[in-house]
């Protein structure tokens, strides 16, 4: 899959924190490239064995291998190779706004969230929402969405461009 989109951070009591715009795209097994365009630019990339993230302004990269906070991640969620049972347990499933929506707890303890609902038009997802710890909301809508597209293998490969600094092991 592969789609722009745009996301917002909300506080538990629903103020605007902070929206973030930017490009993805998703291979299974375990592949995708998250592209933060605006406001500033941040890439997550996982291959498959690592996950980095990348951050321009910083000059930074980190790299870790993947575990299972990574397979129960939200990227992986969708990129993934396991069955989504596997990993989350479904809470409930629901019509809202137009879309068919079911809300996912992950398994792994560790994880960043407490719960991620996924709103679909059909089979295409159109919108996650991600509930964490504090019960801050991650709102992040999907737009030109294509499925099954062809992705060349190097949007998931990432080179540190000379002068970061690389922390962490596995890369």
């Amino acid at each position: 899959m592969s789609a722009n989109f745009r996301q917002e951070l909300w506080t538990a009591d629903q103020r605007l924190l902070e929206t973030q715009n930017g490009r993805l795209s998703l291979s299974r097994p375990n592949r995708f490239s998250w592209i933060y365009t605006d406001p500033s630019k941040l890439e997550v990339i996982a291959d498959g064995r690592h996950l980095w993230t990348y951050d321009a302004e910083l000059a930074q990269a980190t790299v870790a291998p993947f575990d299972d906070t990574v397979t129960s991640s939200p990227a992986m969620l969708l990129s993934g190779d396991n069955n989504v049972r596997d990993g989350f347990d479904v809470v409930q499933t629901y019509m809202a706004d137009g879309l068919d929506w079911i809300k996912l707890a992950p398994k792994a303890s560790g994880t960043d969230f407490r719960s991620i609902t996924i709103g679909f038009e059909g089979e295409v997802p159109q919108r996650l929402e991600l509930v964490d710890g504090l019960n801050q909301v991650t709102r992040i809508e999907f737009a030109d969405v294509v499925v099954n597209p062809k992705i060349p293998e190097s949007t998931f490969e990432f080179k540190p461009p000379a002068g970061v600094d690389v922390i962490g092991g596995g890369g």
